[in-house]
C-alpha cells in the first residue's frame, strides 16, 4: 500500500478496505482553506483518519471540529458529570485523577462504549463525524476499533442487497436493557428513539453502508424479535476480522471517523492499574434532504 501525497500533507492506508494515517500538517493552529480540502477528500474516501502528534487542548479540538459543520452538545450523563458541552471525556479517572472503582457510575456507563456502536445514530439528525484525542493513554491494551460497514455492504450478494433496500431501523439511546440503564435521564431516554434508513449512501461519492450497532434495535414493520435478529446479524456481519482496524493508541494520536459508514468499539484495559484519557467532540449530520455534495462550509 503505497503513500499518496498531497501537497505536504501525506496519506498512507493503514487497512486494506478502509482507514488511512494522514501526516504532514497540525491540526492544532489554524488549517489552510486547501489543506482541509484534502482532509475533506480523505475522509469521505478512507472512512477513518489517523492523525499522529496532535497535541490538542480543548479549545483547539473544537476549533478544528467545527471545520466540519456545527458540534454536538454532548447529553447530560455520568460520564461528563452530567454537565454537558462539546468535549465527552473517555476516561477512568475522577476530578482528583486518580482512578476510579469499577463499579463507580461513570465507569458502568463508559462500559457501554464496548458495544459496537455509531455515534448519535438515536438522534432524529445523526452524526457526521467523531475526532477522537489522546490525552494519556494505557501502556497496553484499551484500543478503539472500527469496523467498516461500506466494505461489508460493498461485499454482500446483490440478492441480498435488494431485499435489505428500502427497510428502516428504529434506533434508541438506551440499549436493549434500558431498564438497568442508569446513565441517562428518563426524560432523555424516552426523547431519543428515532428512525433511519437500514442502508445509507454517502451523498459525496454515492457509497453505500449498512447503518446498524448497538442502538438500531428494530425493524420498522418487523416483529420486534425478528428485527433484532436481523439486526444483530448484520452487525456481526459489518465486524467481521476482514473490516476491523484496532488502533493502538500512542501519545499525540488524534482519530477521526465517519459515522455514517462506520462502526466502533472501545476494548478493555487494565483500569484499575493504567491511566486512559481521551477527549471526544462529535460533529453534527445535516438532515436527509439537505445539500451535502460539497465541502463543509462552502
Amino acid at each position: 500500500m503505497d503513500s499518496i501525497i498531497e501537497s505536504r500533507i501525506t496519506i498512507k492506508p493503514l487497512h486494506p478496505r478502509f482507514v488511512a494515517e494522514v501526516t504532514g500538517i497540525d491540526l492544532t493552529v489554524p488549517v489552510p482553506r486547501e489543506d482541509f480540502r484534502v482532509i475533506w477528500a480523505a475522509f469521505n474516501e478512507h472512512q477513518v483518519l489517523v492523525f499522529r502528534d496532535q497535541h490538542f487542548d480543548d479549545a483547539s479540538q473544537i476549533a478544528f471540529s467545527r471545520h466540519f459543520g456545527e458540534l454536538e452538545t454532548m447529553i447530560a450523563h455520568p460520564g461528563n458529570d452530567w454537565n454537558p458541552g462539546h468535549i465527552s471525556v473517555m476516561t477512568n479517572l475522577g476530578k482528583d485523577g486518580n482512578v476510579l472503582p469499577p463499579d463507580h457510575p461513570s465507569m458502568l456507563h463508559r462500559a457501554r462504549n464496548e458495544d459496537w456502536h455509531s455515534d448519535s445514530s438515536f438522534k432524529p439528525v445523526a452524526a457526521l463525524a467523531s475526532l477522537l484525542a489522546a490525552r494519556i493513554v494505557p501502556p497496553a491494551g484499551g484500543n478503539t476499533e472500527f469496523a467498516s460497514a461500506r466494505a461489508a455492504w460493498a461485499d454482500l450478494p446483490a440478492e441480498r442487497k435488494a431485499a435489505l433496500e428500502g427497510l428502516t431501523a428504529l434506533h434508541r439511546m438506551t440499549l436493549r436493557d434500558a431498564d438497568k440503564d442508569k446513565g441517562y435521564k428518563d426524560e432523555d431516554k424516552k426523547r431519543h428513539v428515532v428512525t433511519h434508513p437500514l442502508v445509507r449512501a454517502n451523498p459525496v461519492n454515492g457509497r453505500k453502508a449498512l447503518y446498524v450497532g448497538a442502538h438500531a434495535q428494530e425493524i420498522v414493520g418487523m416483529p420486534q424479535e425478528a428485527g433484532a435478529r436481523l439486526i444483530d446479524e448484520l452487525t456481526a456481519y459489518c465486524t467481521q476480522a476482514q473490516y476491523v482496524y484496532s488502533h493502538p493508541w500512542r501519545d499525540g494520536d488524534a482519530v477521526l471517523w465517519d459515522n455514517r459508514c462506520t462502526l466502533h468499539r472501545a476494548t478493555p484495559f487494565d483500569a484499575t492499574t493504567y491511566k486512559r484519557r481521551l477527549h471526544r467532540t462529535t460533529i453534527a449530520g445535516k438532515s436527509p434532504d439537505s445539500a451535502f455534495a460539497t465541502l463543509p462550509g462552502a
